[in-house]
């Protein structure tokens, strides 16, 4: 029987496929065996396996649950979000996985909206600006907008979460994407206060140096109330769990809504930008 060589370093994909082997060779199973405990065929296992096939988020946690690594900190799962989240800062996409089911949401942003709160086509745009800059490729962009629609319709949920959103005031005035582009993104966050489980502020710029970040922040609580809290440099995004950390985050939090326009200000000030749009 011929056996490919693979070469695991070649792509994020490779590396699955890989591991999919070696977890296989490891408990002394043939194709034909694991794919009839994974609920697949041998050939597609052997597609897998030679990275000819990609895998799939069911496929992924059919290996987990096959090879005993659910719950675990290197499942297979873990290995397809790198794949499907390529283009995406490291970190991100485990940041996304508690995000979807978060019981409350605190997001603070300078410079741009964040993506919970984005428009389809305020999100193409940041997107394509980063291939005109070629860092990213137009299927990376797509996947970037793509991924934006699934972080929104994971919190049509019921309950829905809680979200708190303080936007600096710099969200709000740079253009993104030209007149139409910013009046509908405004318009949408107008809706986005009129939700019931939702609150928006606006950081003014007046605050000056009261204003407790100066970086983008988001603090999750999670069903189990315990914090969470994420953050980005330029090359990767990070969370953190310990609580002696988390608690002063979310108590700047707290200090920041307090300095901040009223959800009610913050209001008026956007439709105030609006009519400024011609």
């Amino acid at each position: 029987m011929n056996r490919k060589e693979l070469t695991p370093d070649s792509s994020p994909q490779a590396a699955f496929g890989a591991r999919l082997r070696s977890s296989r060779e490891a408990y002394g199973w043939t194709q034909d065996e694991l794919a009839e405990r994974m609920g697949y065929s041998s050939t597609h296992i052997s597609a897998v396996e030679t990275g000819r096939k990609p895998p799939t988020l069911r496929f992924s946690r059919s290996a987990d649950r096959t090879f005993g690594t659910e719950g675990t900190a290197d499942t297979f799962e873990r290995q397809w979000r790198e794949i499907r989240h390529g283009s995406l800062l490291e970190g991100f996409p485990e940041y996304v996985g508690h995000e979807g089911r978060a019981a409350e949401i605190r997001l603070y942003e300078v410079g741009v909206v964040p993506g919970l709160l984005q428009t389809p086509e305020y999100a193409s745009v940041l997107a394509g600006s980063h291939i005109k800059r070629g860092a990213i490729m137009p299927e990376q962009a797509a996947e970037r907008v793509s991924l934006i629609a699934e972080r929104q319709a994971t919190l049509v949920r019921t309950p829905p979460p809680l979200i708190f959103a303080v936007l600096d005031e710099s969200c709000l005035r740079r253009p993104i994407g030209g007149p139409a582009v910013m009046d509908a993104q405004l318009a949408r966050l107008v809706e986005f206060a009129e939700l019931p489980n939702t609150v928006l502020q606006v950081a003014p710029f007046e605050m000056g140096e009261r204003r407790p970040f100066n970086l983008p922040i988001t603090v999750l609580t999670l069903p189990d109330r315990s914090l969470m809290s994420y953050a980005e440099s330029a090359q990767r995004g990070y969370l953190e769990r310990e609580s002696t950390s988390v608690v002063p985050i979310l108590t700047a939090y707290h200090q920041l809504q307090a300095d901040a326009h009223s959800q009610a200000a913050s209001v008026a000030m956007i439709n105030e930008l609006r009519k400024g749009i011609t």
